[in-house]
Protein backbone atom coordinates (compact mmCIF):
# COMPACT_ATOMS: atom_id res chain seq x y z
CA UNK A 1 0.00 0.00 0.00
CA UNK A 2 1.84 3.26 -0.86
CA UNK A 3 1.21 6.42 1.57
CA UNK A 4 -0.07 9.32 -0.54
CA UNK A 5 1.75 12.72 -0.36
CA UNK A 6 0.56 16.06 1.11
CA UNK A 7 0.32 18.80 -1.08
CA UNK A 8 2.66 20.80 1.09
CA UNK A 9 5.47 17.75 0.34
CA UNK A 10 4.96 18.09 -3.84
CA UNK A 11 7.04 19.88 -6.32
CA UNK A 12 5.70 22.01 -8.86
CA UNK A 13 5.38 19.29 -11.42
CA UNK A 14 3.94 16.85 -9.26
CA UNK A 15 1.12 19.39 -8.06
CA UNK A 16 0.22 20.49 -11.81
CA UNK A 17 -0.13 16.34 -12.40
CA UNK A 18 -2.23 15.91 -9.69
CA UNK A 19 -4.73 18.85 -10.44
CA UNK A 20 -4.70 17.60 -13.87
CA UNK A 21 -5.88 14.15 -12.39
CA UNK A 22 -8.48 15.25 -10.31
CA UNK A 23 -9.80 17.78 -13.09
CA UNK A 24 -10.21 14.50 -14.87
CA UNK A 25 -11.94 12.64 -11.98
CA UNK A 26 -13.89 15.56 -11.61
CA UNK A 27 -15.36 15.94 -15.30
CA UNK A 28 -15.92 11.98 -15.13
CA UNK A 29 -17.85 12.15 -12.41
CA UNK A 30 -19.88 15.15 -13.71
CA UNK A 31 -20.30 13.13 -16.76
CA UNK A 32 -21.78 10.27 -14.79
CA UNK A 33 -24.20 12.30 -12.86
CA UNK A 34 -22.36 12.36 -9.39
CA UNK A 35 -22.39 15.46 -8.46
CA UNK A 36 -21.32 14.94 -4.76
CA UNK A 37 -18.06 13.57 -6.13
CA UNK A 38 -17.74 16.11 -8.88
CA UNK A 39 -17.65 18.84 -5.94
CA UNK A 40 -15.26 17.10 -4.09
CA UNK A 41 -12.88 16.43 -7.05
CA UNK A 42 -13.26 20.35 -7.68
CA UNK A 43 -12.58 21.62 -4.30
CA UNK A 44 -9.64 19.02 -4.17
CA UNK A 45 -7.94 20.70 -7.13
CA UNK A 46 -8.88 24.34 -6.20
CA UNK A 47 -7.00 23.07 -2.85
CA UNK A 48 -3.95 21.62 -4.78
CA UNK A 49 -3.68 24.88 -6.72
CA UNK A 50 -3.29 26.75 -3.21
CA UNK A 51 0.28 25.77 -3.02
CA UNK A 52 1.07 26.68 -6.36
CA UNK A 53 0.55 30.47 -4.92
CA UNK A 54 2.72 32.07 -2.86
CA UNK A 55 0.97 33.39 0.34
CA UNK A 56 3.49 36.82 0.21
CA UNK A 57 1.09 38.02 -2.62
CA UNK A 58 -2.04 38.16 -0.06
CA UNK A 59 -2.39 41.36 1.70
CA UNK A 60 -4.14 40.89 4.78
CA UNK A 61 -6.79 44.47 4.97
CA UNK A 62 -7.05 43.97 0.52
CA UNK A 63 -9.85 43.21 -1.33
CA UNK A 64 -10.03 39.89 -3.72
CA UNK A 65 -12.30 39.15 -6.47
CA UNK A 66 -13.70 35.51 -5.47
CA UNK A 67 -12.44 33.16 -8.91
CA UNK A 68 -16.15 31.29 -9.56
CA UNK A 69 -18.10 34.06 -8.05
CA UNK A 70 -18.28 36.46 -10.34
CA UNK A 71 -19.12 40.03 -8.72
CA UNK A 72 -18.19 38.61 -5.40
CA UNK A 73 -15.55 40.85 -3.29
CA UNK A 74 -13.62 38.89 0.11
CA UNK A 75 -11.52 41.40 2.20
CA UNK A 76 -8.71 39.23 3.93
CA UNK A 77 -8.25 39.87 7.43
CA UNK A 78 -5.35 37.03 8.08
CA UNK A 79 -3.95 34.16 6.67
CA UNK A 80 -3.11 31.02 8.29
CA UNK A 81 -1.17 28.30 5.69
CA UNK A 82 -2.68 28.21 2.40
CA UNK A 83 -6.00 29.49 3.60
CA UNK A 84 -7.32 33.23 3.52
CA UNK A 85 -9.66 34.31 6.73
CA UNK A 86 -12.03 37.16 5.79
CA UNK A 87 -14.88 37.90 4.74
CA UNK A 88 -17.46 38.44 1.81
CA UNK A 89 -17.99 41.83 1.15
CA UNK A 90 -22.11 42.89 1.23
CA UNK A 91 -23.11 39.72 3.30
CA UNK A 92 -23.70 39.69 7.03
CA UNK A 93 -19.56 39.87 8.00
CA UNK A 94 -19.56 36.12 8.77
CA UNK A 95 -15.79 35.01 9.00
CA UNK A 96 -15.26 32.35 6.79
CA UNK A 97 -11.47 30.45 5.11
CA UNK A 98 -10.81 30.42 0.96
CA UNK A 99 -7.84 28.72 -0.78
CA UNK A 100 -5.54 31.61 -1.42
CA UNK A 101 -6.08 30.43 -5.25
CA UNK A 102 -9.72 31.46 -5.42
CA UNK A 103 -8.46 35.25 -4.45
CA UNK A 104 -7.92 37.39 -7.75
CA UNK A 105 -6.77 40.82 -7.35
CA UNK A 106 -8.84 43.42 -8.10
CA UNK A 107 -6.23 45.82 -9.09
CA UNK A 108 -4.84 43.92 -12.25
CA UNK A 109 -8.41 44.02 -13.77
CA UNK A 110 -10.92 40.83 -15.14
Amino acid sequence: MTTEKRYSEMNEHELRTEIGRLREKAMKAEQLGILNEYAVYQRKAVMAQSFLVDPSTIVPGEIYRIDGDEGVFFQVDYLKGHFAWGYRLGGDRADEALPISMLKSVKTGK
